[in-house]
């Protein structure tokens, strides 16, 4: 059964709406409320009734003029304004304004209204600046007030609503890519009725798919790389069968140098799926980077030699006793394959710095070759595996070599990353964390 909906904007507009009506109404409560009190206050003032009376008294014995005075110096005394009215007469004597706070069924400080019983009202309201009277100013300042809380907690909430879900798929999102691929958006977030919820469902279903053709490319590659090592080994005892008892030789030699390459990259496949899988728990031991370097180098000496590429070494002294926490055999791998990068890409006559420096807690490896370097679109795409940017750099391999190197550098806590010189040429930096151990 399809659960009933309630899309987001609703929910925000009837959020908004919802605290707009109720800032009006307690506002214009609190209003009420207040002028209630005021007008009960003055009608509560000590002897008011007794002296509406002796103003009626006065009007009756000595005219209306004495009690008009009469009334007058008393309302000075309590800050009140006092008018002696006929009800049968109505309300015309008093000022429009008071006329006007009198008729209306809400107005901000209503007059009092004491009935006598001798057909005569007494109407009261206070001076202005007086004790009993609130200034006007005090009710818009209650009713802004209100309304900026009313409404700043209304915006709260919709900010929330929207915005904590967000954060979380954000975050989720930020831990899958970081390799944490188990992770998924919590059942609270996707089981909102709303727009917010139909995405976290889209979100896990989409990272559920994408987990799986991922598993199932990884276990391709590996089962396709394992199955490949013996019909590789077998053709290669065949091959030099075939060249003992007396084959053509150059044909020979381009099979060898064909399976050879094969099994090159089914190594390189079977050792990114074995990095990959295993992630930070591979077996650590205190490593020499320096040293490390050096045996890359030294391995690389004929290959650097054949291509006619110098190789030149640059590292402090602060760098010889440095170590870092992992696997000596996956670093070297790490390394030898960028510089086989570099190597692969580097014109004959020129160089390729290698340096090792100790820059603020990490040991820092940089690789720059003198080559043609990498459009800076492709940068961030030279260490994803089989990628090969052709159309600046190409040359020879899959494109497994750098995004091994990677995988190994992230398995060691570490970040590898590939820039551009000013000069011409691309330069690979890999910083490792210093091991300081006891």
């Amino acid at each position: 059964m399809k659960r009933f909906m309630f899309p987001l904007f609703w929910r925000i507009f009837l959020s908004i709406w919802l605290a707009m009506a109720v800032t009006v109404i307690a506002s214009n409560l609190a209003t009420r409320y207040l002028l209630d009190r005021e007008r009960q206050a003055i009608e509560r003032q000590v002897g008011l009734q007794e002296l509406a009376r002796e103003a009626l008294n006065l009007r009756e014995r000595q005219g209306r003029g004495d009690a008009w005075r009469f009334l007058r110096s008393e309302g000075e005394r309590l800050e009140l304004h006092l008018m002696l009215i006929e009800k049968e007469q109505g309300q015309h004597r008093l000022p429009r304004s008071i006329q006007e706070r009198i008729q209306s069924g809400w107005y901000p400080n209503k007059p009092a209204v004491i009935d006598l019983d001798e057909g005569y009202q007494l109407v009261a309201w206070p001076r202005m600046g007086g004790d009993g009277w609130l200034d006007p100013r005090f009710f818009r300042f209650i009713e802004l007030g209100l309304a900026f809380v009313l409404i700043s907690l209304a915006c709260w909430w919709i900010a929330r609503l929207v915005s904590r879900p967000l954060r979380h798929m954000e975050g989720t999102a930020r831990s899958i890519a970081e390799g944490d691929t188990d992770l998924r958006v919590s059942q609270r977030i996707a089981g909102r009725r709303d727009e917010v919820g139909l995405l976290a469902t889209a979100f896990n279903a989409m990272t559920d798919r994408l987990c799986q053709l991922l598993d199932r490319q990884n276990h391709l590659l590996r089962d396709i790389s394992h199955d490949l090592r013996t019909p590789l080994a077998r053709q290669r005892v065949a091959i030099e069968l075939a060249s003992d008892a007396g084959a053509d030789a150059a044909l020979m030699d381009s099979i060898v140098r064909q399976n050879e390459r094969l099994e090159t990259m089914t190594g390189q496949i079977l050792t990114l799926y074995r990095v990959s899988e295993s992630g930070g728990s591979i077996a650590r031991e205190p490593v020499k980077p320096l040293t490390v370097v050096n045996r890359v180098l030294v391995d690389a000496a004929d290959y650097a030699e054949h291509r006619g590429v110098d190789c030149e070494l640059i590292a402090g002294e602060d760098t010889k006793a440095v170590s870092v926490l992992g696997d000596a055999g996956l670093l070297q791998r790490a390394f030898d394959n960028v510089l086989q990068n570099a190597l692969d890409h580097t014109p004959p006559g020129k160089s390729i710095h290698v340096s090792v420096a100790r820059v603020q807690g990490v040991i820092e490896v940089s690789i720059a070759d003198e080559g043609p370097g990498a459009p800076d679109e492709l940068l961030s795409h030279l260490f994803e595996p089989f990628f090969r940017a052709d159309k600046s750099r190409g040359g020879k391999g899959w494109g497994l070599g750098l995004a091994i190197a990677r995988d190994i550098v992230y398995a060691h806590d570490g970040t590898i990353t590939a820039d551009n010189l000013q000069d011409g040429g691309l330069q690979v930096t890999v910083q490792l964390p210093i091991f300081i151990g006891g």
